[in-house]
């Protein structure tokens, strides 16, 4: 599990926030999908590079820029198809987070690069990545610590298997990551609904709470189904939901804020 170790280019302040907001966003590579048959005539834009994928990365970067920690799915990490730009980098440059990390799971050379990307305008003091089990390999998850060793938050951001078998093993190992701390967030593109059986055994197991409401977010020109998601522990308090009518992937993007216990201090660089 390769850790990143965040090197202090300016002294950290610690800071009173107690109200955060997240969003989590799988942005299909810059692809702007608004129509079931886009996944026919714009097929060609997952393997070659398109001039107008940065319009629309730059209409990304006007939303999420609005929040303080944004988690990124089907991010390109800097290939063919993406001109060789880093996309996570790029959104981070452009929507003006000072800090950002790339996990890329699924390296495919000069022709893909999948990868997970993490925006936040806090400090995290270490980054992990973790490769989650499956029958494919290519799924991973973010582990970002925030505030101190001694009381940190915890944020887990993950791209879960399409397969129910797959993604009963990846909840099992996100799992025992939540349970090895009282403040987490786990945030992400699960490609199920809370009813399934694999999520029902994730809330079982943990001290993840339960979603409230459903807040469909696929496929985004008419959302019918609640697959992308972000679940708190109980000491973390969801304060409002709400799925973003942007269409600029064929996910919509969800946006929560968060409340998170005083002793919890977060840090800017």
């Amino acid at each position: 599990m390769p850790t990143a170790n965040i090197t202090e280019t300016a002294p950290c302040r610690a800071i009173d926030a107690h109200h955060i907001k997240l969003l989590s966003f799988n942005i299909q590579v810059g692809i702007a999908s608004t129509h079931l048959h886009h996944y026919v005539t714009q097929c060609w834009k997952h393997l070659l590079p398109h001039t107008r994928s940065f319009d629309n990365l730059d209409r990304i970067a006007d939303v999420i820029s609005e929040f303080d920690l944004v988690a990124l799915q089907e991010a390109d990490g800097g290939s063919l198809r993406s001109f060789f730009i880093n996309q996570v980098e790029y959104l981070a440059k452009k929507a003006n987070f000072p800090h950002w990390h790339k996990q890329t799971n699924r390296n495919l050379g000069k022709f893909a690069q999948h990868s997970n990307g993490l925006l936040s305008k806090y400090r995290p003091y270490q980054v992990t990545t973790h490769r989650l089990p499956g029958l494919l390999p290519g799924r991973g998850v973010m582990e970002a610590r925030y505030g101190t060793p001694e009381n940190p938050l915890i944020v887990l951001m993950a791209h879960l298997a399409l397969s129910k078998m797959a993604r009963t093993y990846q909840f099992n190992f996100i799992g025992t990551l939540v349970n090895q701390f009282e403040h987490v967030v786990v945030m992400g593109d699960f490609n199920c609904q809370p009813s399934s059986e694999e999520m029902t055994m994730l809330l079982r197991d943990t001290n993840l709470s339960r979603p409230g409401t459903i807040h469909n977010t696929y496929p985004s020109w008419r959302p019918v189904r609640n697959i992308d998601h972000i679940l708190t522990t109980q000491s973390v308090r969801i304060r409002s939901v709400e799925v973003l009518n942007e269409t600029l992937s064929d996910h919509l993007p969800l946006a929560v804020e968060i409340q998170i216990p005083s002793a919890v201090k977060l840090r800017h660089t």
